[in-house]
This record gives structure tokens, sequence and C-alpha cells, in this order.
């Protein structure tokens, strides 16, 4: 079931997920997981599942959904399958796939729900990881966010929803690209690590075909409170890694 550089890492509610050194997930795709959480029924897709932390923390709670996942590695994708077939979640359907092409793929204007979790940095920017699958992972090499929200656009029916998690330096790209691609943003939150830290990450929700205006600016996330896990970063975890700040 397993490799040698590979182990199941839990997720809570007996959902377990296989990560390696290579392949693997952070706080941000948890949040991501929590801020996006498909209704019951509804059908979602998940661009760039990398290993399919999200599907398999939203089939945690939610084994109604029909829940699609895209990736292009094909370990990661492997590894993801692997993932699904072990915990028997039988509404996630993984997909070795770019997700620039998807016609054909999956069904065009049928979705309530897609997220993605991108590459953080634009390609060239910073220092490039001489490993292929972490350049891909950190830089846009693969895919721009300008495809990434086509995508979304093309995936979506009317009224759908997309979210996306990034770093508040590519906020005014992210803002930019999803209303050309009549994604409008709804819903915006900053994550922050403490009072004494600017926000290092935002998480943003548009609507397929909404209304110009009405951005509702959530809270903001405090991830630690006096030094300790917050409370609402309690409830995001769940039954994931419970004595997390022990």
């Amino acid at each position: 079931m397993i490799n040698t550089d590979e182990h199941f890492e839990p997720l809570g509610d007996g959902i377990e997920i296989i990560v390696s050194d290579l392949f693997h997930f952070w706080t941000d795709t948890i949040l991501l997981a929590d801020f996006s959480a498909p209704r019951r029924n509804s059908r979602a897709v998940d661009l760039g599942t990398g290993c399919g932390t999200i599907p398999l923390l939203w089939a945690r709670s939610n084994r109604t959904a029909k829940i699609d996942a895209v990736e292009i590695q094909p370990q990661a994708c492997d590894m993801a399958r692997r993932s699904v077939e072990h915990n028997k979640t039988e509404n996630i359907t993984i997909y070795n796939n770019d997700l620039t092409k998807l016609r054909g793929v999956l069904p065009f204007g049928c979705y309530d729900l897609v997220v993605c979790n991108p590459p953080y940095k634009e390609n060239g920017s910073g220092v490039q990881n001489p490993d292929e699958e972490k350049l891909i992972a950190r830089h846009e090499t693969s895919c721009t966010i300008d495809e990434i929200t086509l995508a979304a656009k093309n995936l979506l029916q009317f009224g759908g929803r997309f979210c996306l998690c990034q770093r508040p330096e590519r906020l005014t790209d992210v803002m930019e690209t999803m209303r050309k691609n009549d994604l409008e943003p709804k819903r915006l939150r900053f994550i922050q690590q403490r009072t004494s830290k600017a926000p290092k990450l935002f998480l943003v929700e548009g609507r397929r075909g909404g209304k110009s205006g009405g951005l509702i600016v959530e809270p903001t996330l405090m991830i630690e409170d006096n030094g300790a896990l917050s409370e609402e970063m309690r409830r995001i975890y769940g039954s994931y890694k419970e004595g997390y700040d022990e």
C-alpha cells in the first residue's frame, strides 16, 4: 500500500492520507478546505490536489458530495489514489491531468465548487528549486493564476463558487484575473500567525456570473492566541492532530 519513503498521516475521524517528504500538506491546505467546504450533494473539484488532502478532508465530514481532483504529477496522483482506496472514500475520483487541458476530461459548466491551492510564486521570481516536483508546487511553471481562474470559469455552473488561497502580495493579481474570468470576488479573509505579524495568506471566494461589488471582508483568522493555537484553529483542525500545541 505504501512505499518506503511514505507514511500515513491522520486527518481525523479515521481518515488517513499517504504523504512523503516530497508530497505532503501544510496548514494553508487545511484552512482552504475549511473555508471552501462543499455543501451536501454538491459537485466539487480540487485543481492541483497534490496527494489529495483537500478531497479527503471534505470527505471526512461529507460523503454526499461528488468530488473530483486533478493533479499533473503522476507520483502525487498515485499517492492520492491509494489514499482514496485506503479510506474507501468512494465519492472521490482522482485525475492525472493538466488543469489547462480539461475539456473532454471533466464536464464544463457542471460544478458547484472549484478550489485551488496554487503555486504562490510567479515563474522567474525568487530562488527556484532544482527539484522539478518542488518547483511545480511553488512556482507557476505548469500553470499561472490566469490559467487556474479560466479553468474554474469553464468548470463552474452559473452561481458556482471558486475558492483560492494565496499570499497577500498576489491579491491584486488574483482579484484582477478573477473578474476578467467572470468570477466576482465575494468573500475575503486574511490569515495571520499572531497579532505582532502581518497577514501571511488570504482566502478568497468568487461567484461565477456574480454581480459586481458586494465583497465581504471577514475577520482576520488568527492562528495563535497568547502563544497557543487559537480557539478557531482548534475548531478547524477538529480531530486532526489533537494536542497540536502540547
